[in-house]
This record gives C-alpha cells, structure tokens and sequence, in this order.
C-alpha cells in the first residue's frame, strides 16, 4: 500500500488487478495439468515480491487440458472487471518454454501506441511476466512446454464500459497491472488522501513537492532526486489538481512532476483530473508540438492521427524528435501547474514548476523542463 493511503485512519480496501488474477487461474491450471489433482487454493507472486494465496472458484481436468478460475475482487475501485471470471485454459506442447494467448473475452490488439503485439492479445508485459512466473513455479519450463490460454467469460461485454475499442482493443479487456494491486486511485477518499500526504509533508518543513503519477514513476523520481527525503514523494494518481491547491495552501514553493506521455499530454492540454473517464489525450496538442518542433508534415498528420499518446511517442522517437519534442511538451505542462496554482490562490507567491517526462518502464528521464533540485 503506498505511503500516501497510510496516512489516513483507515485505508481504502485494496483489490487485485487482472494480471494478478490472470496468474493465479494459470498457476491453479498448470498443477492441476502437472499433478492431475483439483486445486481449490493457489499462491501467487507480487512484482513487488509478496506472496498472496487465492481460492480457485472452479478447477477441471480433461484427457489434454487443464481449467481454472478466479474471480476478481477489485476491492473499493469502482472496476468494470470486478467480479470478472478469469480463466485460465493449460495444455502441454511439444517445445520447452510458455505460449500465452487470449480466449474468449480478452482483447485483440489491432492499433499501434500500446506497447503489444499487433494482432497478439491485450495482455500486458508485467502480467505476461508474472502469468509465466506462476506457471514456472509448477513446471520446469527449461525441460517441459505448457500453453495457456486466458479467457474471460463476459470480458466482450465488460470492454464496451471502457475506451478498449476507442485505443483499438476488440472483443474483450486487457489484462492488466504494474504491480498486481489495484489502488482506489478514482474515489474522492484517495483524493482526501493525498492532500492529507501534501499536508504531512509541508508540516516537515519542506518546500518540494514531487507528484508522481504511480509506483513505477516514484520510483524514477526518487533516482533522479535522491537527495529529497521520502515525504516529498507522492503518487497523485489523477489528482494533480487537488494536490496543487494543497501544496499553495501550505506555502509549498517548488513542483516536480514526473509523468509519462499520455499523463503530460493531458496536463499539457488543461486537464488537472486526468481519469481515463473524464479526459482523453489530445493529438492535436501533439501534432501542434509535432510542428513547432519542426516536424515534417508526413510526421504531424501521423501524429494528428496516433492512437494513443504512446503512439506518438513512438513516432517522435523514430523521427529522432523525440527529445525536442519531448522537452516542449514539458515546458506546456509546467506552464499549465503554474497558471492553475495562481489561480487557485492568487494572494499567494505560486509555484516554480520542473517537469520530467518518463520512458514507459518509469526509470529512464526522456526530456525536461526546469532545473530539477531544493
């Protein structure tokens, strides 16, 4: 649980991602697949490390395959999976190693921007990781070959509530999760807890705030500031708004934003609560940059048409624009939590606002905007 909940007096229940879920019907499949025995539990590894045990809802053994289900608990995050069934199908194949793919109601990859396979299934890189762990813990994959195959039942239905088919993600929902927990990023309790952790750290006396958007972007911020104690570190999630008033409130005088594309681009484009169900990302904005930046006018019509903010990354970096680009795109978002800070409290002195732009794995600093320290 980040330290930003801990603060409160009593925490938003947490829940566990498709990913996690995905891993767990797929471990519960292979021993069944392995020991021909019906599994009514399974433990499952975080990314983090921690070890959770989950009850298998159903567990079927055929002459060839395994089946096994779990059913997703999103704890208090109004999740349109929750209650989903997620089922995982293991047969044996004839090379050593994991063959992962999508069923029923899991999402078929068909544009650019995601990071995925086109054509593959809408199964992200840590599920895929952790799906493979969990069955690596029943089999020896080095010697023996297993397929699995992930399914959701209802999964075609549950995609029409969220903007899968908008980001060209048919017939189901992506597998899910960076660290295998879902946090109530979207309730106004999270947002209360927030401020409570901007207001914690003002009352240590600090003067710079450092609003990062998830655990993997922490994570690069505290690398890129080691000098700057714990407290000054806060995983916003999509209220960067709220944290600001918060921060001007308190007399807090320096922001540090740390953040990938599609958070930046939104921010860059005005939007402070930035939930995927309340905004989406401008490629206008990013065509707009393309251009100013020099781009070619092949590049800013591809850009005017990416899928995802993601996708005009990519384009930027293909180009070899992705620097300029990027550093522009920060320059907007600072000037953004600037003029939005004096406007929540005109009487006050404002903000000095840095901003950094992420690579997707959160760690690598692609472009800045300001000088970053005390």
């Amino acid at each position: 649980m980040p330290r930003t909940m801990k603060v409160r007096q009593k925490a938003l229940r947490t829940g566990w991602t498709t990913g996690t879920c995905a891993s767990a019907a797929a471990k519960a499949a292979t021993e069944a697949l392995v020991s021909g025995r019906s599994q009514d539990v399974v433990e499952v590894a975080l990314p983090s490390g921690q070890r959770v045990t989950f009850a298998v809802d159903s567990c079927l053994i055929r002459a060839d395959r395994a089946e096994a289900v779990v059913i997703k608990d999103a704890g208090d995050d109004p999740d349109v999976t929750h209650g989903a069934r997620l089922t995982a199908t293991a047969s044996w194949r004839e090379t050593p190693g994991i063959e992962l793919d999508g069923g029923i109601g899991v999402g078929v990859v068909t544009k650019p921007g995601l990071g995925l396979e086109l054509g593959g299934p809408a199964i992200n890189p840590v599920p895929r990781q952790m799906i493979e762990q969990a069955v690596g813990e029943s089999v020896d994959l080095k010697a023996r070959g297993v397929r699995v195959i992930i399914s959701v039942p209802d999964g075609e239905t549950m995609a029409r509530k969220t903007t899968n088919k908008r980001l060209g993600i048919l017939d189901g929902i992506s597998i899910l999760g960076t660290t295998g927990i879902v946090r109530p990023f979207s309730t106004a309790s999270w947002r209360a807890s927030v401020e409570q952790a901007v207001a914690v750290m003002a009352a240590q006396g600090e003067k710079t705030l450092v609003l990062c958007t998830g655990g993997r972007t922490e994570k690069g911020a505290m690398r890129l500031l080691p000098q700057l104690p714990d407290v000054c570190f806060v995983e916003v999630g999509d209220f960067t708004g709220a944290a600001l008033r918060r921060a001007v409130e308190h007399g807090i005088t320096q922001v540090v934003f740390v953040g990938m594309a599609g958070k930046l681009t939104k921010l860059a484009s005005g939007v402070l609560m930035t939930h995927y169900t309340r905004s989406r990302v401008d490629t206008a904005l990013l065509a707009e940059i393309t251009l100013s930046m020099g781009g070619s006018g092949e590049l800013v019509a591809k850009v005017a048409e990416a899928n995802t903010a993601r996708h005009a990354y990519e384009l930027w970096e293909a180009e070899g624009l992705l620097g300029r680009a990027g550093r522009e795109l920060c320059r907007r978002v600072a000037g953004v939590l600037e003029e939005f800070a004096a406007s929540a409290a005109p009487e006050s002195p404002g903000i000095a606002a840095q901003v950094v732009l992420v690579d997707f794995t959160g760690q690598r600093m692609i472009a800045m905007y300001g000088r970053l320290g005390r």
